[in-house]
């Protein structure tokens, strides 16, 4: 399969480096979808932090928002947890 007339060179040759190429940009992918989780991690939990109207005391404050993360931590865990299993 010389295909236009050897300008590529070998056809073997051009198939591995774009295997190699389609590999490295599942990678890339990867890296982005877990640090794209990561991010939503994150701006998930400093929403509803951002969204409890703290008041009262400091230890009641405290209370307050222990209350949310006890909520909304599991789903970040998560979404980090699938994010490094994507990346593996």
């Amino acid at each position: 399969m010389e295909g236009f007339g050897g300008l590529f060179g070998d056809p073997d040759e051009l198939q591995r480096k774009m295997a190699e190429f389609a590999d490295q940009m599942q990678g890339a992918q990867r890296l982005a979808w877990a640090d794209n989780a990561i991010k939503l991690a994150v701006d998930l939990t400093m929403a509803a932090i951002n969204r409890v109207n703290i008041q009262g005391s400091t230890e009641e404050q405290a209370q307050q928002i222990r209350s949310v993360m006890a909520v909304v931590f599991p789903e970040a865990v998560t979404l980090v947890r699938e994010a490094r299993e994507g990346l593996q």
